[in-house]
């Protein structure tokens, strides 16, 4: 008898509806402004040296690098290059706390003979100021800069091509320079290695008349990740919307082994950014419609988990588990719906879960990059008409 009242209390436990709470929405904090870098056609981007914040960009057609403490106040003030012309488009910090700032500059006498190329090349609808020639930057060039402002050395890598190099990544070997160089076909993405002394390897170039290079990681094993956009075959792998997001691994030799393309029926891809941990975002172009596509990837380029927002232009990846965007559409997770395109901040756990958000002020035009240091958290770069500027979530 207690065996069948057993029973019947567990039958009616299994069939029972069972009350559950609807996830609670995260609330979204304002960030903070840290401080402004200066006008969008004169900044590049910054990256961050300790407590130090350095800038990196064109100004009167020279390429240079500057450092500021939290407040603003300027440490020093460097011009990277004497050359006729010369532009910094890419800065990262290695472990030492030096900087490495790519761009290009003018071929030197004597060096390959530039190719002509019909029209300017201008990704992304990049800002270069108006005094820079672009037909005259056919050279990879990495300046390395200390902590203090001495400019430590200067490397080159002549090409034939005019480019623009749009990321660089440094570990504990070399550095790492991807970007978009303009070919007799279009524009095709690159990738030029150095060693820790900064002298070039050969250069990978990728694709031929439509590829873009937006972005690289270096692994342990000597290997590399590349990603961005292609409307070509690369690989072998055809082109399966318009334009499709790259994700393309690159061996020790410099040979493509893998390319995996995410793509939409009749639209736009690409990826823009990726983390040293594989966090992609990029832009989602279809039938009118823009959103930021968000996906962690395995070493493998297995999608784990991924998301699309509503938003407009460009995103970027940090850390590990963060990326940056304006949103211009509600998002179900959030307490959030912004009248006006907004940068917002997304923090997800492990599995995908977004943990935090946080919104800099509206009427900022683009996401530049998120930036990550131990001495001053978070660090959201926007842009709008009027000036580069600094938001942090958690100011120190």
């Amino acid at each position: 008898m207690k065996r069948l009242i057993s029973l019947v209390v567990l039958a009616s436990l299994l069939t029972a509806p069972i009350a559950h709470s609807a996830p609670k929405k995260i609330a979204v904090k304002p960030m903070q402004l840290l401080t402004t870098l200066g006008s969008p056609e004169e900044v590049s981007g910054a990256v961050v040296s300790g407590r130090t914040i350095i800038v990196y960009g064109t100004k009167s057609s020279k390429a240079y690098a500057r450092a500021i403490d939290a407040t603003g106040k300027e440490l020093w003030n460097l011009s990277l290059d004497q050359s006729v012309a010369s532009i910094a488009t890419a800065a990262a910090v290695d472990s030492a706390g030096d900087i490495w700032v790519a761009g290009a500059t003018p071929l030197a006498m004597g060096a390959i003979a530039p190719t002509p190329t019909v029209t300017p090349l201008n990704p992304d609808n990049a800002v270069i100021p108006a005094h820079v020639f672009v037909g005259d930057l056919h050279a990879v060039t990495i300046w390395k800069v200390s902590a203090a402002g001495s400019l430590l050395f200067t490397n080159t890598l002549p090409t034939s091509y005019v480019l623009f190099p749009t990321a660089i990544a440094v570990d504990k070997v070399g550095a790492s320079v991807v970007g978009i160089m303009g070919t007799d076909k279009g524009n095709a993405g690159f990738l030029a290695n150095t060693d820790i002394t900064g002298v070039f390897s050969k250069l990978l170039q990728v694709g031929a008349a439509s590829t873009t290079a937006e972005s690289v990681v270096r692994h342990s094993d000597g290997t590399f990740t590349v990603a961005g956009s292609s409307s070509e075959t690369l690989a072998g792998k055809k082109v399966a919307g318009v334009t499709d997001g790259v994700l393309i691994k690159v061996s020790k030799a410099l040979k493509i082994t893998n390319v995996v393309r995410s793509s939409v029926a009749k639209g736009k891809r690409a990826w823009n950014s990726a983390s040293s941990t594989l966090l992609l975002s990029g832009e989602v172009v279809a039938s009118g419609k823009s959103e930021t596509a968000v996906t962690k990837f395995s070493n493998t380029y297995a999608p784990t988990w991924t998301y699309r927002f509503g938003s407009t232009g460009l995103a970027v990846s940090g850390s590990a588990n963060q990326t940056f965007f304006i949103s211009t559409v509600a998002i179900t997770q959030l307490i959030w719906s912004p009248k006006a395109p907004t940068p917002l901040l997304l923090t997800f756990d492990s599995k995908g879960v977004i943990t935090a958000a946080s919104s800099a002020p509206a009427g900022q035009s683009e996401v530049l990059s998120l930036l990550n240091s131990k001495e001053l958290g978070v660090l959201a770069l926007t842009s709008s008409a009027e000036s580069v500027s600094i938001f942090t979530p958690n100011p120190r």
